[in-house]
Parts: structure tokens; C-alpha cells; sequence
């Protein structure tokens, strides 16, 4: 077990439990919550704590210098991964252990002089079940003989990892065993990846054997230890809001459902068969989400909530959006420490010419956050695919709480006019096109997670809002000097609730960068004004169009359409639903759908034409 230099942030991400973390030329995976060392910093939020049914939350102790591997170093530990080694001089294989580590020392060839630092294996193998492992790289040299020819070996300290320049590809590379009395054979890494006939250790690395599962069956699959499908993490986030009425069971949304016509037929049989249907109804009816709901039966039957020593090793997509926007559209919020915001509108309210009048009328409420805080938490992990069984970062499943860090900075929060988005999502022509949508996206293996975001339905208004947060990250991007990957989206349009229309862009980088005041400059106005209007101006054409405009879908699972690397894609740090579920026709118009920024986008061109006309004459 080693104690690594690593930013507080990546603790949660992208090096959270269960990831791969290789640098200068070693590897190491993050160990589980168990193995953290007591010394730690609480983070407080327990509007998410709640949500998630834990006690609280965490962050990883600060390293204090720069020194690698110190035996009482703070900092979460880091196991290393893989154990199988190789000399780059004399390409013998190495089974590293624990008990071979040197505290600020990496590992080195002990038949070599001078000795050379040890290189990692490239490959590793992964199940469904979350396990990850080293490829017994003794069977895989031995596979091809016969069984008997196979146990006539029995040394494992024989291997080599050949190179053969004469070659290319995973057919230059080959596992040999040169151990006395062996065939010596060899087998080179051509058809290494994929799903092999090898056995899971059903565990991962950092686990003790108590832990372990005896015999998993799932199927292994052999992956490079940097492949995208080795980690999917699971990470929430929340804000910190003022405490408001509609957030407890006493307040008056908790009031408002409890007055509904449906509430006694809920209470009568929350179990039943007609029990999502009736939570929809009440949702729909009143705005509460189903942590609201959960409370209030909990309540109305005399029983406890969610058990906090079970939520955390529950797969939980909590909606949190509800808080969030009414805090943003409340009309004179009180500001606390971590949540200062004031509105300021787009300074067009004497506008009588287009476009600007055209652009006042689809825009709502503006508003510019001074100050946020924002936690983000790991929950777990799940391999192979985001669907796959879901591992919690505490496998002894003995800790209550949530590795967590949080991020204080900015942001600019703007609304549609919500009478003339309701009369634009009516139109039959958006309606068909969003169908199609969310045809592809019932089909898709992250439905259950971006569902937890756009709520039972999708509406044509989330792909709309989704679009337009991505558009006005890449134009901020031009006009404050923040860079793309440190500007992060929230979107509200959410269905099943209370009307929702709204994104926030904020800053999202864990340092001074994220508090500059540079994105609230930009959303004072007149600057946000011009800002939209040159972003809508941008998006009605894209340097791969027409293919990008008339596409019927294209990115993972076809979750996307008129959106490609060249006008709409992002980061994936700064998207919350990994650059899907967008399209910049709803926004600019065409193959018949009226966008909904289309009257602004024509009547900016018509200006702009006629003040170069006037400029010829």
C-alpha cells in the first residue's frame, strides 16, 4: 500500500476508488473508503447527506509536500497495479508484492546492472461484477499445450515479455516461459483482447481475502488498464442553498401534497400496482420529487426512512434540481456564506428594434451568483459498461459516510419566457423530433442515469436548454477567459414536477481559477445580451454542415442530432449528462422544425445586411 501525491479534487474524480492512476511510469489503483486514514476533513451538505442516505461526507486530508510514498504520508493510499512487472532491458516478468515495496523507491530489475525501473503490464482483465485483476500472464503463455504438457511447468518466475521488431502490433509482442524442463512456449498478445476463458479472482485489487467474493462467474474481459470501459464512476453533486419551505415535509409544498386528492389512496397502498402511477400524478399535480414523497409516507405510516447504513451501497439518483430552482427563482433570497445572487436581468427593457426586442421577449429572469459552493460525491464505481453491477468505494461495507471535496466559484443562471417555450414545445413538427429522441434514448444503456436527470419524459425544452447551456459555454469560453473545461452546466427541465426552464453555468475548477469574477462580468449586462446573440448567430451553421444538421443521430447510442466536435460538444468534465440528448436545430431551425431562437437569428441578419448596404452607399 502506497500513500500518492493527489490533488484533493481527483480523490473524487477522475481518481476515485477503483481507478487507475498511472504516473511516471508506474501504476496504482485507489483503494476503498476502508483503508482511508483517520485523519480527515468533514465536508458539510446535508441536503445531498439526506438524499443519499448517508451521515455525512468526507475529503481526502491535503498532502502537505511533495515527497512520494512516506509511510505515514496523509492522503488516501494507492495500491500497486498491476503486480505483474517487466524489465525493459532484459524483459524478465516480475510478480510484485506487497511485501517488496520500499518506501520512495519504485520497483527495479534485481538481475540487471545498473538496475532499471520495472514497467507495468499493459493489459488487465475486468467482469461485470466489478472485479479487476491481473491476466495470469503463466496460463496465457502455457494455453496453447496440452494439459499435461501444461502441468509439467511449475514455476511461475520464468516469464518473459518479448518484443519482436521484425513485427507489428500486438503480434510483436509475445509471454514466453523459459523455466528448465518447460517446452518453453509462447504466445503472442494478437487476440488478447476481448473476452477470455480466464477465471475472475472475484475482488479487487486493494480488497482483503474476507472480503472477497469465492467464485464469481462472471465472464473476464481483457482490457488495456487506460480503457475507457476499466471505470464508470458514479458522482453526484449538489449545491449549497438556503434552507427553504418546500424542502421539508412541514413546509408548504409537504402541505400541498398532502391536501392532494390522490394522498389517501397513496397511503393506503404505496406498494401497489397503481403506486407509480399515483406518485406521478401527485408529482405532476404539486411539484414535490420522490424524496419528498418517500418522506412524507415514512412519516404518514410511523415508519423510519431510508436505513443510512444501506443507501450508500444503493445505486441512488436523487433529484435535486427542485431546491435548486426554486432557490434561483425565488424572488428576494436571503444570501448565506456560500450563496450570494442577485438579479440583473439583459438590460434590453427599452428595446423597441430587432433583434434585441426579439431576444427579450424568449429570455426570462437573469441572474449572476456572486458566490457558489458545490459538493461533489462518489457513491462507487461500476466495469465493463455504466449498467454493470454497481460496486459502493467502501467494499467492507462497514463506513457510513461519502468521499466528497467541494468547489467554491461562480456562475450565471438565465431563464426562457416560459409562455412562449410552452407554445413552441406544442408545435408538432418539435414534438417529432424529440420523439425520435427519446425513442433512442428508451434503447440506450444510460437511460436509468440520464433519466434521473431529464425525469420520467424527455421534453423537447431539456434538449432545448441541454443545447443552448453548451453554446453559451463555448462562446464564455471566448468572452471571460475561462477555459471550456472549467465551466460546468446544470440544467432545469425537469419533467414530472413543477414547471422548470433555467441553466446555470458556473465555474467549476477546484482553485483560485473558479473565483476570479470574470463569468459574472460577462452575465451583468449589456454584455449577456450580445453574448446570446452572437452564440444563436454561431450556432445557425457548423463547419460540417449540412451533414451536422440533417443528421438522424450519431454520438453514443444515437443520443444526440444536430450536434458534432465542431459546434456543440464539450468537455465531458463540464457536461452532467456526458455530451448527450443535444441539438442545435431546436435552437437555429431547419429540415422543418422551427428553432426556437429562429425569429432572432433571421431578424440579426436583416440588420446586419442592411448596415452594409448602408455602408456601400
Amino acid at each position: 500500500m502506497s500513500r500518492r501525491r493527489v490533488r484533493q479534487a481527483q480523490t473524487v474524480v477522475p481518481f476515485g476508488t477503483g481507478a487507475v492512476l498511472d504516473v511516471q511510469g508506474e501504476s496504482f489503483v485507489a483503494a476503498g473508503i476502508g483503508d482511508w486514514p483517520r485523519a480527515h476533513q468533514p465536508v458539510s451538505s446535508p441536503r445531498l447527506a439526506a438524499r443519499l442516505g448517508v451521515s455525512g461526507f468526507r475529503a481526502a486530508p491535503p498532502a502537505p509536500h511533495d515527497a512520494w510514498d512516506i509511510p505515514d504520508a496523509a492522503g488516501p493510499p494507492y495500491f500497486r497495479f498491476p503486480a505483474w512487472l517487466f524489465c525493459p532491458a532484459c524483459r524478465r516478468m516480475t510478480h510484485w508484492r506487497v511485501a517488496d515495496e520500499r518506501p520512495g523507491q519504485p520497483p527495479r530489475c534485481r538481475s540487471c546492472s545498473p538496475q532499471r525501473q520495472l514497467t507495468p503490464m499493459r493489459f488487465v482483465q475486468i467482469c461485470p461484477s466489478g472485479h479487476l485483476g491481473d491476466v495470469d500472464w503463466w496460463y496465457w503463455a502455457h494455453s496453447e499445450l496440452l494439459p499435461e504438457q501444461r502441468e509439467s511447468c511449475t514455476s511461475r518466475e520464468h516469464l518473459r515479455f518479448r518484443f519482436e521488431e521484425r513485427a507489428t502490433g500486438l503480434e510483436a509482442l509475445s509471454v514466453a516461459c523459459t523455466a528448465p524442463g518447460c517446452p518453453h512456449p509462447s504466445r503472442d498478445l494478437l487476440d488478447v483482447l476481448g473476452a477470455k476463458r480466464l477465471r475472475c479472482t472475484g475482488r479487487n485489487p486493494w480488497q482483503r481475502r474476507s472480503e472477497a467474493v469465492k467464485d464469481c462467474p462472471g465472464p473476464v474481459q481483457i482490457v488495456q488498464r487506460t480503457a475507457g470501459n476499466l471505470y464508470y464512476p458514479v458522482v453526484h453533486s449538489a449545491l449549497d442553498i438556503p434552507e427553504t419551505g418546500e424542502s421539508g415535509t412541514d413546509g408548504e409544498l409537504g402541505e400541498k401534497v398532502r391536501l392532494h386528492d390522490m394522498w389517501l389512496a397513496l397511503c393506503k397502498a404505496p406498494d401497489g400496482p397503481r403506486a407509480p402511477l399515483i406518485r406521478s400524478m401527485i408529482a405532476e399535480d404539486t411539484g414535490a420529487d420522490d424524496a419528498l414523497l418517500d418522506a412524507l409516507l415514512a412519516e404518514e405510516r410511523g415508519t423510519p426512512a431510508d436505513e443510512p447504513a444501506e443507501r450508500p451501497h444503493q445505486v441512488v439518483y436523487p433529484d435535486l434540481s427542485s431546491d435548486e430552482w426554486a432557490a434561483f427563482t425565488a424572488t428576494a433570497p436571503e444570501p448565506t456564506r456560500d450563496f450570494v445572487i442577485r438579479e440583473v436581468g439583459l438590460g434590453l427593457d427599452d428595446e423597441l428594434l430587432a433583434p434585441w426586442a426579439d431576444l427579450r421577449g424568449r429570455i426570462g429572469r437573469v441572474v449572476v451568483a456572486d458566490r457558489l459552493r458545490e459538493v461533489r460525491a462518489i457513491q462507487g464505481f461500476t466495469r465493463v459498461t455504466p449498467t454493470a453491477k454497481f460496486v459502493p468505494v467502501d467494499t467492507g461495507r462497514r463506513a457510513r459516510w461519502l468521499p466528497a471535496v467541494e468547489v467554491f466559484g461562480e456562475g450565471v443562471f438565465l431563464t426562457l419566457d416560459e409562455r412562449r417555450l410552452a407554445e413552441w414545445e406544442q408545435d408538432r413538427a418539435v414534438r417529432d423530433r424529440v420523439r425520435g429522441l427519446r425513442d433512442d434514448l428508451d434503447r440506450a444503456f444510460q437511460k436509468d442515469r440520464l433519466e434521473a436527470l431529464t425525469g420520467p419524459g424527455l421534453l423537447p425544452r431539456f434538449v432545448l436548454l441541454h443545447t443552448l447551456a453548451h453554446l453559451l459555454i463555448r462562446q464564455l469560453s471566448f468572452e471571460s477567459g475561462y477555459s471550456t473545461a472549467s465551466l460546468r452546466e446544470r440544467v432545469y427541465a425537469r419533467s414530472g414536477g413543477a414547471p422548470q426552464a433555467g441553466v446555470l453555468v458556473y465555474t467549476a475548477a477546484g482553485d483560485a481559477e473558479g473565483t476570479l469574477g470574470g463569468l459574472v462580468r460577462q452575465g451583468e449586462p449589456p454584455r449577456l445580451a450580445e453574448t446570446l446573440l452572437r452564440l444563436t448567430e454561431t450556432a445557425a451553421w457548423c463547419s460540417a454542415d449540412p451533414l451536422c444538421a440533417e443528421h438522424t443521430g450519431q454520438g453514443y447510442a444515437n443520443l444526440n442530432r444536430a450536434a458534432c466536435h465542431a459546434c456543440c460538444l464539450l468537455p465531458e468534465t463540464s457536461c452532467e449528462t456526458g455530451n448527450a440528448l443535444l441539438d442545435r436545430v431546436l435552437l437555429v431551425g431547419g429540415s422543418g422544425v422551427p428553432g426556437y431562437f429562429e425569429d432572432v437569428i433571421k431578424t440579426a441578419r436583416e440588420l446586419a445586411a442592411r448596415e452594409i448596404e448602408d455602408d456601400i452607399r
